[in-house]
């Protein structure tokens, strides 16, 4: 199993840097950020640096969407990338949820995000693309053996067909073991439905993780806290489905759904961060399910049955007031632990 290390680029950028070399110190192979360019600093410029000051760590956004930058924008952005390092970038992309809602404006749609990954796949991996109205180009700059991987967030029925059916890798930004099982099954089925080899269709398990000292209530009370603002930021794409599905849908599971019934709103100058006071609402078995906390062997034991479900990458969410320890006990304990 592949291990990432997920941050918001907030300043300064040296320590967003910093971290991401600790993480391909201790066997993290990427390292993704947020992408919201009025909560937090531009991500593709720290990219460079974190390139630059590391060897094999593979770059990108979780996740980038297609409505706050022209495509091939983006794709030249990655492109210049892995011209200067080495194909070590990686496109994540959805619909947007803060990049898109802080600037007033609505989550891209699924079709705008189908083409948008056409375009910026093909586009970074040296190809044509149609950008509409005819207008087809490639850039004459790049060289050949140029590829960008496109892997989609989704949650709902409609995302999790399409990135079966188009995406390179499937990220879901939950680690609860029923929830994995049920969202895999369905991208794998969509692949295959779509005469895709469904192992081709990586699958990236991205959330919280907080190693404590032992199991004692106190320390689990303490990881529950740093880690309630998760349940908060996928509940803003719950309520989405929730609104367009209904309550206990068959089409949503109520496992995913039930959760933000007292939910009342949200505020994103808060968005992934612990103490979000708009997250109240999340139960502790939410952050237990949809979270990785505990002693260091809690993390193994829930990691080896992710894997066990499919998962080729567990992405961590790194936000809270442990970040060095837990990039360290990882490299130390968990990361040789699950690949023994």
């Amino acid at each position: 199993m592949d291990f990432g290390l997920v941050l918001q680029t907030d300043p300064p950028a040296s320590k967003v840097i910093s971290l991401m070399k600790r993480a391909e110190e201790n066997g993290f192979t990427h390292g993704w950020t947020f992408d919201s360019a009025v909560l937090w600093q531009e991500p593709f410029v720290i990219y460079s640096q974190i390139l630059s000051s590391t060897e094999k760590l593979t770059v990108g956004p979780m996740v980038t969407n297609p409505g706050t930058r022209t495509w091939e924008v983006t794709a030249s952005t990655f492109a210049t990338l892995n011209d200067m390092f080495g194909n070590r970038t990686i496109c994540g992309i959805g619909r947007g949820d803060s990049a898109m809602r802080v600037a007033g404006r609505k989550p891209n749609t699924l079709a705008r995000i189908s083409d948008a990954m056409k375009v910026i796949r093909a586009l970074g991996s040296g190809e044509e693309a149609d950008l509409g109205g005819g207008t087809v180009i490639s850039f004459p700059w790049i060289k050949p053996g140029a590829r960008l991987p496109v892997w989609m967030a989704a949650y709902g029925p409609k995302a999790l067909k399409m990135t079966g059916e188009e995406a390179d890798g499937f990220i879901l930004q939950l680690a609860d073991l029923y929830l994995t099982e049920y969202m895999v099954k369905a991208v794998k089925d969509a692949a295959a439905a779509a005469g895709r080899d469904p192992s081709d269709v990586k699958i990236c398990v991205a959330a919280p993780a907080y190693v404590t000292e032992d199991d004692s209530p106190q320390a689990l009370a303490h990881a529950r806290e740093q880690c309630r603002w998760f349940g908060g930021m996928v509940g803003n794409h719950v309520a989405d489905l929730v609104a367009k599905y209904g309550e206990h849908s068959a089409a949503v599971p109520d496992e995913l759904t039930d959760y933000i019934k007292a939910r009342e709103g949200y505020d994103y100058s808060h968005h992934g961060r612990s103490g979000n006071p708009d997250t109240q609402f999340v139960p502790d078995e939410i952050v237990d399910r949809f979270c990785v906390i505990g002693p260091a062997e809690k993390h193994i034991e829930k990691l080896h049955a992710l894997r066990e479900l499919g998962v080729d990458q567990f992405a961590v969410y790194d936000m809270h007031d442990a970040q060095e320890r837990v990039i360290d006990v990882y490299g130390s304990t968990v990361i040789p632990a699950v690949n023994s």
